[in-house]
């Protein structure tokens, strides 16, 4: 059961994680919404399509742009469509 853990809180748990490049992609139902805000962020991948950014906001701090997910990732990625990774400090632990 991979766990995503940022600033001694458990954000993100699931035994259903997809693995690209490194990166554990959770389903979105293992995710604690209360601790994630929208951010205007955006990147994109040659491959997976355009990614977006959540804050992860733990007991009054924020850890910007620290999630990441492609809500209509290119058909290479189809498997994480709206599945979300974490970086920036948030350890995970497999």
């Amino acid at each position: 059961m991979a766990k995503a853990i940022w600033n001694g809180r458990v954000i993100a748990e699931s035994a259903s994680c997809e693995m690209v490049e490194g990166n554990h992609y959770f389903p979105p139902e293992a995710v604690k919404r209360d601790l994630l805000k929208d951010s205007a962020t955006h990147t994109t991948c040659g491959w997976k399509g355009i990614a977006s950014y959540y804050d992860v906001v733990v007991d009054g701090q924020t850890n910007k742009d620290a999630a990441w997910y492609y809500p209509d990732p290119k058909p290479a990625a189809a498997n994480i469509a709206g599945y979300i990774a974490f970086w920036k400090g948030v350890k995970v632990q497999p």
